[in-house]
């Protein structure tokens, strides 16, 4: 059943009518279905071990009554086969052994390597909206503490139950053939273990999911607050044990839950273990209970051979139940993994779509009737609430090649817009078109070839400058990934460093400026050579010399390219070819700079606000104060260092 995430809890919901205990075993058991060869042979060497533990026993009766404790004395030749059998029996199974332990670790891994692979492919799948809405810790848990929490358990579990119960079916059917009676002394107490078993089991599932919440809760923390943002925000607040406090108490919550977990059915095993350490005396009472009455029927051999299958059968049924609260658990873990193979992608291709090819583009963009809200998440269990229209009815169009500016107030729809072009998000209603198809009928690998984006805060790996810009295309030369840091006017300064484009930038290129850091993601931008080009106030966060550089290195890597311009700095877009004003989610109007401040409308009051009001006043009555961003007539020193 698909499934939603719950903004508060920041963990995936479970509706009503979820997977329930029956099928998240199925779908755990399904993960080895691609290994059933691997199964097999496991689950031969499993019986054969099995079967030669259970002889030994037999072999240890016939040496106790008819090779040591006969009339005449030992006889040292059966003895020595008895022997021989025993010792052969003993090295056969410990080859065996080996060969088992190496498929189970292999099936194990593999299988924990395919669910991993199986869960990280999915969530990239996820659409940008499950992201905002969860934090980054908490998805890292689900990948890390969940999958690696059930791994000991895939590994050994499969050939732990068969071998057991092997085991233990054999080691049954020996000790009734040896003596009825005595395995109903043996036997009598296991219903009752086996009650008691489900009802620890039960306890315990519920507590390893609280305590694998917790887990996933001190990875949100630890990767929230050790991040270099996280750092620096604490010290300037003072904030540090703050910090320290919080961490310590989600700490000394897991710390709770795991020893409750560990402890949890810990009396249960010292009471099933103490009952089979004293069942040979409670034996060897009956059996000489047997004898006083005259029953013949136990031997010494008997007995011996007897007491040696119950011993042997004390630590698979203990593994058994073990196991079995293991399952228990990691059922909880499965549950918790499978809530996010759940969840349904919201972006997915349609059965025809196409992909449009980078050579066949033109760059033609247009909005069609756009409605569009972000989705509002109710309480755990509930479908989604749809939140306030963020664009409403939305129609504009832009020619090939255009540079054309949208401007609005903040949280007037801006960056909703610009995350419709390259269908980050899917409209509620209408179309976004480019080249005149709807961007749902093509396919989605083929957007990010077409629509290239610069955002405010160019996101850069841990890596060297060279790692991250060929992060757009693998397969760049260093002369193409040179020739596009001149592009974006910061060869100089990478080619300044020590290491040159080998410079590792730092987690999120803190090692960087904010301007470099933007002409580093220009320089990307540059090497995947996009249709389109969206620029999301791409120099709003900077200083004036840095601005001047990004907007040198954003001139070049718009020509020749349809480019959309979200607008903070209205001095930004002067020369836009066409500038749409937004208010609200609704297009208000639309035109060239000249004409939205001839208008005196939305663009003029927004334009007045940065540059004050004598420079509309100015422009209106100069005719020209500004070609192509620069001053040509100066009525106010505000109007011309804001130009």
């Amino acid at each position: 059943m698909a499934q939603r995430w719950s903004e508060a809890t920041a963990e995936p919901s479970t509706p009503t009518g979820t997977t329930g205990k029956d099928t998240t075993g199925r779908r755990a058991v399904a993960l080895f279905a691609p290994y059933r060869g691997r199964l097999v042979l496991i689950a031969l060497a499993i019986l054969v071990t099995s079967a030669l533990g259970v002889v030994t026993p037999f072999l240890t009766q016939r040496v106790f009554d008819d090779a040591l404790f006969v009339p005449g004395g030992p006889r040292i030749g059966l003895l020595t086969a008895l022997v021989g059998a025993m010792i052969a029996i003993a090295a056969v199974s410990a080859l065996i052994g080996i060969g088992q332990t190496y498929l189970t670790t292999v099936l194990g891994n593999r299988v924990m390597q395919s669910l991993r692979d199986q869960l990280f492919a999915h969530l990239q799948r996820m659409h940008l909206g499950f992201f905002t809405s969860t934090r980054t810790g908490s998805i890292q848990s689900r990948l890390d503490n969940d999958v690696g929490g059930v791994q000991s358990v895939v590994t050994d579990t499969a050939s732990s139950i068969l071998g057991n119960v092997v085991t233990v079916v054999a080691s049954v059917i020996a000790m009734v053939a040896l003596s009825w009676q005595l395995s109903l002394v043996a036997f009598v107490l296991l219903p009752v273990f086996l009650v008691l078993q489900i009802r620890v089991g039960r306890v315990r599932r519920k507590i390893a999911a609280r305590t694998q919440s917790s887990l996933s809760d001190m990875s949100a923390i630890t990767q929230e607050t050790l991040s270099v943002s996280g750092v620096l925000l604490a010290k300037v607040y003072g904030r540090q044990e703050h910090e320290v406090a919080r961490y310590s108490s989600e700490n000394h919550r897991q710390t709770t839950l795991q020893i409750r977990q560990t402890m949890s059915g810990q009396s249960f095993f010292a009471v099933v273990t103490g009952f089979f350490a004293l069942i040979p005396a409670v034996v060897y009472l009956v059996a000489g209970l047997l004898a006083a009455r005259g029953d013949a029927g136990i031997s010494a051999g008997t007995l011996v051979a007897f007491t040696t299958l119950q011993t042997r059968l004390l630590f698979p049924i203990v593994n058994l139940l073990r196991v079995s609260l293991d399952v228990q658990t990691s059922l909880a873990l499965f549950g918790r993994i499978f809530e996010y193979l759940d969840l349904v992608p919201e972006l997915r291709d349609r059965p025809d779509a196409r992909p449009l090819a980078k050579a066949d583009a033109r760059g033609e963009v247009e909005f069609r009737d756009v409605w569009f809200r972000y989705p509002v998440d109710a309480e755990p269990g509930r479908p989604s609430e749809p939140g306030p229209w963020a664009l409403e009815d939305l129609s504009l169009h832009i020619e090939p090649g255009q540079l054309a500016a949208v401007v609005g107030p903040s949280g007037a729809g801006k960056t909703t817009l610009s995350s419709l072009v390259p269908r980050l998000y899917d409209v509620d209603a209408g179309s976004v078109r480019l080249d005149g198809t709807d961007v749902r009928d093509l396919t989605l690998a083929s957007l990010p070839g077409l629509v290239g984006m610069v955002t405010q805060e160019s996101y850069l790996f841990h890596a060297t400058v060279a790692e991250n810009l060929r992060y757009a295309a693998p397969d760049a030369t260093d002369e193409q990934i040179r020739a596009a840091a001149r592009a974006a006017n910061i060869a100089e300064h990478l080619e300044g460093l020590a290491e040159g484009y080998d410079t590792v930038v730092g987690e999120r290129g803190y090692r960087l400026s904010g301007g470099e850091k933007q002409r580093i993601a220009i320089a990307r931008v540059i090497l995947a050579d996009p249709r389109i080009l969206v620029l999301d106030e791409a120099t709003s966060a900077l200083d004036t010399t840095s601005e001047r550089l990004v907007q040198q290195a954003l001139e070049t890597v718009m020509s020749g390219r349809t480019t959309i311009a979200i607008a903070h700095r209205l001095s930004t877009i002067l020369a836009a070819d066409v500038i749409f004003a937004i208010d609200r989610g609704r297009l208000v109007e639309q035109g060239t700079h000249d004409e939205l401040l001839a208008r005196g409308g939305l663009y003029a009051q927004l334009y007045a606000e940065q540059f004050g009001a004598g420079a509309v006043e100015a422009r209106c009555a100069d005719g020209v104060l500004f070609t192509d961003g620069k001053v040509l007539t100066s009525r106010s020193t505000d109007d011309s260092s804001a130009a």
